[in-house]
């Protein structure tokens, strides 16, 4: 393992970690909610978040917060977020907000913007801010429009996270004719290779 330096197994490490996580999604959601600056919680947690409503034991943790802003609010969002504490960083093309000073990039809300490719390369735009929904401590962006961005970036954890959304049942084989044709092929790649 080379030069690694390996901690004690500890479940409080462990349960420590995925805590982290979650406070700093609600500190940061609650911080724009407050200043009135529109988002929604994507990604991994927003996968979670919707796997959850139908079976707790089938949610997969996930170290980052992935936060949909409309590029116009980012000045205001990045005030809202320095007051709770964020350090805003603009790094290889990327807008993100680091957990204090001393943070590292996985310790960090990232930010995608709505209604724009992340990657030049991308089928699809982002969704608009406006397809989300409210949940009791953050704004959730809506089920169809997730599996939009899931499928457009469609990397290995995309499809991770996909194919947890059709393990409890949130996607089925009738999504295909839901989708944008350029969307469908990737979602019947899932289905034709559910290992």
């Amino acid at each position: 393992m080379g030069d690694v330096v390996l901690g004690e197994v500890s479940w409080e490490r462990m349960i420590r970690a995925v805590e982290k996580v979650r406070e700093r999604l609600l500190r940061a959601a609650g911080a724009l909610a407050a200043a009135g600056v529109p988002y929604a919680v994507v990604g991994g947690n927003a996968v979670a978040a919707w796997v959850s409503r139908v079976d707790e034991a089938a949610v997969r943790n996930t170290q980052d917060v992935d936060l949909l802003l409309r590029r116009s609010d980012l000045t205001r969002a990045a005030l809202a977020l320095a007051a709770a504490g964020f350090v805003h960083r603009h790094v290889a093309g990327i807008d993100l907000f680091l957990d204090g000073p001393e943070a590292k990039a996985r310790d960090a809300v990232h930010v995608v913007f709505a209604e724009e490719k992340v990657r030049p390369e991308y089928l699809a735009e982002t969704p608009s801010v406006d397809e989300s929904e409210s949940g009791e401590q953050f704004r959730l962006l809506k089920l169809d429009a997730l599996v939009r961005m899931k499928l457009t970036s469609f990397r290995r954890k995309d499809q991770m996270h996909l194919y947890d959304l059709i393990d409890v049942g949130l996607i089925d084989r009738d999504w295909l004719d839901r989708l944008p044709p350029e969307l469908a092929p990737r979602l019947q790649e899932l289905f034709d290779n559910p290992e």
